[in-house]
């Protein structure tokens, strides 16, 4: 397989993977929908941290220390289910009466970093994402180059297609939020949201 056609293949491959629903595009969809589009940006570009942070640890043999190390694995997947299980109890028991006020129409903007901060830990405590790029980004490594810049670049590739396609969730859900104006509205969707992450939670957390 050549770089062009290693390339290609992971673009087709990588962009449907992109667009399955998971619980990225869930926190992206959800934040979009209730509390604006600035906060959903920030949480889409703290996704892409983590997945650069996860693209770097498989690019420097990932594999190689959860073999030697399993309780590490078991260590990240049940703090991972344990934050993923926070977020969405948080969201069942308390959930909001009405729409967050966006910060581009005159919120406070210091909620940027909390929302980069939960889009990157929701990445980052899901092991899943580092098995599927262990997985994964190594078969498309041409021969003939390095593996470990090469697997990083494809990982930078993929959170590229994330961004842009979460900017595609964002712009399609951001005239939403102006029809959520309801509490009622609000709160089911705070509560399903908030059952959906304490069930991928537990799925992880059953994650062989």
């Amino acid at each position: 397989m050549t770089l062009a056609q290693s390339l290609v293949a992971f673009a087709l491959a990588g962009g449907l993977l992109t667009v399955t629903p998971g619980v990225d595009t869930l926190l992206v969809l959800r934040t979009a929908t209730v509390e604006g589009r600035r906060p959903a940006a920030f949480a889409a570009l703290g996704i892409g941290a983590g997945c650069l942070a996860w693209g770097a640890a498989v690019a420097l043999g990932m594999g190689a220390l959860f073999a030697a190390a399993p309780l590490l694995f078991d260590a990240v997947r049940w703090a991972g289910a344990a934050y993923l299980a926070w977020i969405g109890l948080g969201l069942l028991l308390r959930p909001r009466a009405a729409l967050a006020i966006d910060a581009e129409r005159g919120g406070a903007g210091g909620t940027a970093l909390l929302w980069w901060r939960r889009g990157f830990v929701t990445n980052l405590l899901n092991p899943k994402v580092g098995i599927f790029y262990l997985s994964f980004l190594p078969q498309f490594v041409p021969p003939g180059h390095a593996a470990a810049g090469f697997i990083f670049l494809l990982a930078a590739l993929h959170v590229l297609m994330g961004l842009i396609w979460f900017a595609g969730l964002i712009a399609a859900t951001a005239p939403l939020a102006r029809l959520l104006e309801r509490p009622a509205t609000v709160r089911a969707m705070d509560r399903a949201c908030g059952a959906l992450f304490v069930g991928l939670g537990v799925k992880l957390a059953l994650t062989r």
